[in-house]
């Protein structure tokens, strides 16, 4: 008899070990890494939010260059006006004495002050440049000419020259009162410009802030799903692995190291999948070699039992019984564990097909009617009309798996409920008894393969512990679920269909 163990069923082409990253016959990645593009992240939002600070402060200077500015001219106008003001006094003063005195000294005198108020002036003339201020400029430097003028021509006049003079030095006190109010309403309208520039900067720097706070919240939002991206594909890929579901490739985008890790998640998967084949490959061929053998076993004991080899002692008949019962027993399981391969095998390929959910539990239901009614057991079937494309098939498996732990596990005299409802796009059927429930430490487990619970029903036969794993594998293979549920009292199963499998 040809003997199989695990190391020779291992493929030939089974990837052994991971694949080197650093050996240089391999092509490099090329790319940032996930850190490299986390420090990018967060050195373009903060040159955003520095450019937004660094123009509100750029603003914000200009407007105070300008402020300061105005302040300077509005305080050197003033001291002009003034100088101008005492100078034409001093022009006034200078004029009537040599008049009076005919003292040349004082001409003079007279000269160097109509200098200086026209250095003042001209200074004037700097800080007040609108047009309209002209013409008292103009009509200043005509009233000083004049009043040199009649200096000049005195001779003995002199009366009729101070005489002249007297309206001169009017009009020029007056000029200067008009220069200096026409240099106040510069000053103010200075002063308005520059609040009205302070204002709109503070516009600009208020939405220039805004933008950045938005563009800087728009690429922390872009860089995070960017960067979060291949974490979620990892974690998916990692949730498919624990869930021995190895027949989609893991790939992984982004930063060059999260590909490097997919692809080292993807030889992960390629060995766990070659490892599963080998397993699966392993348990068919141990299986069908004990299945012969087994058979001789329990046919001997039979020949033995029906006293074919001749009458049996009591001992021997009990000894025989004893092989017979166990010899059955382990077949059982050897079938039992036939059955779940080829389940789990097939569980993947579905023929779909519209099934009436509220039928299929009726007919779970009748065809372990003698099994639920032997135990005294009540079961109810709670459902409405509702319809979903799958395999009618493999969903009777899972329906008659959870009915059967449920009768098996009630005590004589409990209630099972069958219940199917809808809801949130998705189809949910419920499967509720009385039972002693799963232990707290078995739910972790309760869907792994060949898993015993602590809680078994008294006087049953020990299952094998792979009802519910088939369940699960039918259930991932419709692309929904199968969960256990908190409950008081018993076990409460749930089977969940997505949305997309409904007609």
């Amino acid at each position: 008899m040809p003997s199989y163990t695990l190391d020779a069923a291992l493929a030939p082409d089974t990837p052994t070990e991971p694949p080197s990253f650093t050996d240089p016959a391999r092509p490099r990645l090329r790319g940032l890494s996930f850190h490299q593009c986390l420090l990018a992240a967060f050195l373009l939002v903060t040159a955003v939010l520095g450019g937004a600070a660094a123009q509100a402060m750029f603003a914000l200077e200009h407007v105070a260059q300008q402020g300061r500015q105005a302040s300077q001219d509005a305080a050197a106008l003033t001291a002009q006006v003034q100088r101008l003001a005492e100078r034409t006094v001093a022009m006034e003063r200078s004029a009537r004495q040599f008049l009076v005195l005919d003292d040349a000294s004082l001409r003079e005198r007279f000269r160097d002050a109509s200098q200086g108020a026209r250095d003042a002036q001209a200074s004037l003339a700097a800080l007040m440049p609108d047009a309209t201020d002209q013409p008292l400029f103009a009509e200043w430097q005509a009233q000083a000419d004049a009043a040199w003028e009649a200096l000049q021509g005195a001779g003995r006049a002199r009366p009729a020259a101070l005489k002249r003079l007297t309206p001169v030095f009017a009009r020029l006190h007056r000029l200067n009162e008009l220069l200096a109010e026409r240099g106040q309403q510069a000053m103010d309208r200075r002063g308005d410009a520059v609040l009205a520039e302070l204002e709109q900067q503070r516009r600009l720097i208020t939405g220039l802030v805004l933008g950045a706070i938005a563009l800087a919240v728009l690429l922390g939002l872009g860089f995070g799903r960017w960067l979060l991206r291949p974490l979620r594909h990892v974690e998916a890929a990692i949730e498919r692995l624990g869930d021995n579901r190895f027949d989609e490739p893991v790939t992984v985008r982004g930063p060059a190291d999260m590909r490097r890790l997919g692809q080292q998640l993807e030889w992960l998967r390629q060995r766990l999948a070659a490892l599963e084949s080998d397993k699966t490959r392993f348990v068919r061929h141990i299986s069908h070699e004990l299945k012969t053998p087994m058979a001789s076993i329990r046919e001997g004991a039979a020949l033995l039992r029906d006293g074919v080899a001749g009458p049996l002692t009591a001992d021997q008949a009990e000894i025989v019984r004893i092989l017979g019962d166990n010899s059955a027993a382990l077949q059982r399981q050897i079938e039992d564990l036939l059955h779940y391969q080829t389940l789990a095998s097939g569980s993947q390929q579905l023929q779909r097909r519209p099934v009436a959910l509220h039928a299929l539990l009726q007919r779970a239901a009748d065809a372990q009617r003698l099994l639920w009614q032997a135990r005294g057991l009540q079961l109810r079937v709670q459902a409405e009309p509702c319809t979903v494309m799958a395999d009618e098939e493999k969903l009777g498996i899972v329906l008659a798996n959870l009915l059967g732990n449920a009768v098996r596990f009630s005590p004589p005299g409990g209630a099972i409920t069958l219940a199917l409802g809808q809801g949130g796009g998705r189809v949910a059927i419920d499967c509720i008894d009385a039972g002693p429930g799963v232990a707290a430490e078995d739910a972790a487990h309760i869907f792994d393969p060949f898993y015993q619970g602590r809680h078994q029903a008294p006087g049953a036969r020990r299952g094998s512990g792979i009802g519910l794993s088939i369940v699960r594998e039918i259930a991932q293979a419709h692309g929904g679920r199968c969960r256990l549920l908190p409950s008081e009292r018993g076990a409460h199963f749930r089977l969940e269909l997505p949305h997309e499998t409904t007609v």
